[in-house]
């Protein structure tokens, strides 16, 4: 894919949260905020997703849609509160949220346990779940979105999600380990957000710069930038020649 701005709509990528389910150095839970005059889409909508949105100056009501890459409460645990707030500010808009399946199931349960009988309650507008099954390319709000298999236990299936936005490529591997997949994922994207928890150390299903730097040249994307930073990849990222994401960090898709 040629690296020459695409014509359409100008997209670009809000970091909300880009840290780990910790809190490590006070960032925030992930979360993109994927954007353009065509629309609005969450990637991830972690626990702590509402204050960043708001403190972001992002209007939740104007969110279409959210897509998730797998069911651990730091990157879903933050829609019974946007839906919840939805339901307090009058919002009309429908909303869409597409994870992988069980989404609609945990998210009813999720609901119920935090806020019980808001999910019976009545909503000025439509929530919708889709259940994305594994390369079938799915319309979600503005974008299309491919999901991709990782390698993460999370009681579901977890994704990577390549998503179509306008002309333009996102990739986003959500947690994982190393897997071939991500090569798939990688193949074509203007931007790959990858995760990057640890420098060195190698914890089950999640990904550690230096394994991630051996497959450097099998990773066919434009740009690569780093999230989901544990304590040991903050301690190192003067030594990482890749960008890392920060909160609040904007970049142009």
């Amino acid at each position: 894919m040629s690296g020459e701005p695409a014509a359409g709509p100008r997209w670009e990528v809000l970091v909300v949260g880009s840290g780990d389910a910790f809190g490590t150095g006070g960032r925030l839970q992930a979360c993109l905020v994927l954007r353009s005059d065509a629309g609005m889409v969450l990637v991830d909508c972690g626990a702590s997703s509402l204050p960043g949105l708001k403190r972001g100056g992002i209007d939740p009501g104007a969110i279409d849609a959210v897509i998730v890459t797998h069911l651990h409460g730091d990157h879903f645990g933050g829609l019974p509160f946007l839906v919840l707030d939805g339901q307090f500010a009058g919002r009309e808009r429908p909303l869409v949220v597409a994870g992988p399946p069980g989404t609609r199931a945990r998210l009813a349960i999720a609901t119920e346990a935090l806020f019980p009988g808001s999910g019976a309650a009545h909503r000025r507008f439509t929530l919708e779940v889709v259940e994305l099954a594994p390369r079938v390319r799915t319309r979600v709000g503005p974008v299309a979105v491919t999901p991709v298999a990782v390698d993460h236990a999370s009681g579901a299936p977890a994704y990577g999600l390549r998503i179509e936005a306008g002309d333009r490529l996102l990739a986003v591997s959500g947690d994982t380990a190393w897997t071939d997949s991500l090569i798939e994922l990688a193949d074509g994207a203007d931007v790959l957000v990858c995760e990057a928890y640890s420098y060195a150390k190698r914890i089950p299903y999640h990904l550690d710069y230096a394994t991630l730097a051996a497959h450097l040249g099998q990773l066919r994307c434009r740009q690569l930038v780093l999230t989901h930073l544990g304590p040991e990849m903050l301690a190192h990222v003067d030594q990482v020649a890749e960008r890392c994401l920060h909160d609040g960090m904007v970049l142009e898709l």
